[in-house]
């Protein structure tokens, strides 16, 4: 009888791909609203992702500024900030329009289990991106400033620039949101019968290895920051193998 009544819902290819074309252009007019509400508020993200810096310098005795070097840096600048704030923004109703595509075509006990990973997503991402701006960001503008050398006949001192700074913490707040999904996937992958719980465990050693490569790529060179991406990951894998 659910089988039945599942045809009776099904909808030919087309509409499939219209009903895809639907969401995706929600999407994209959510991000583009978010993008001019942000660059409106483009100068107050900027000062809440350079607060770290500021801090750290602060805190050092050093001068807060940053520096461009190109006519046009700090406008495409405030464009990106403006962009990725738009994205981050807009992920929740990505998320939602991307379940209204997929919830058709889903049964009811499918349903149950799918609507945990929609709250469980988004907090993640958001678990991960605070760890960066609160715990690792301060860690890392004190390994590079750290750098400096203000003796001897030559000194060598740190000038940020506005773009390279903004670049940087952007992609690590993304880094670590994406990473911090680990569970999420691996849970989805498990229902989907792909991965199994015994697997995992079995392949934790590989896993540990991937984690430690991951870490290296994605966060800046420097051993405490490696450590910070590494045992979370490490923890949340574990965790993986639990819910799967």
């Amino acid at each position: 009888m659910a089988e039945a009544k599942l045809e009776e819902k099904s909808m030919p290819l087309l509409d499939h791909l219209i009903e895809l074309r639907t969401r995706l252009i929600n999407s994209v007019i959510a991000v583009l609203v978010l993008f001019f509400i942000s660059y409106y508020f483009s100068l107050e993200i900027y000062d809440f992702l350079v607060a770290p810096l500021a801090d750290v310098l602060e805190e050092m005795g050093g001068e807060r500024r940053l520096i461009f070097t190109a006519l046009h840096e700090a406008f495409f600048t405030y464009i990106k900030v403006a962009f990725f704030a738009a994205i981050f923004l807009a992920f929740p109703f990505i998320a939602a329009q991307m379940w209204m595509f997929i919830a058709p075509g889903l049964y009811k006990n499918e349903k149950r289990a799918f609507l945990p990973f929609l709250v469980a997503a988004p907090l993640l991402f958001l678990v991960g991106a605070a760890m960066v701006y609160y715990v690792m960001l301060p860690f890392v503008m004190l390994f590079s400033l750290g750098q400096q050398v203000t003796g001897g006949g030559i000194s060598a001192e740190l000038l940020p620039k506005v773009s390279d700074y903004l670049n940087l913490v952007m992609a690590l707040l993304l880094a670590f949101g994406l990473c911090f999904q680990l569970p999420v996937v691996m849970t989805l992958l498990g229902m989907a019968g792909i991965v199994s719980s015994s697997a995992l465990a079995k392949g934790r050693k590989y896993a540990i290895v991937a984690i430690a490569v991951v870490a290296a790529f994605v966060t800046p060179p420097d051993p405490i920051s490696q450590i910070m991406l590494g045992i979370p990951l490490v923890l949340l894998y574990e965790v993986s193998i639990w819910c799967v």
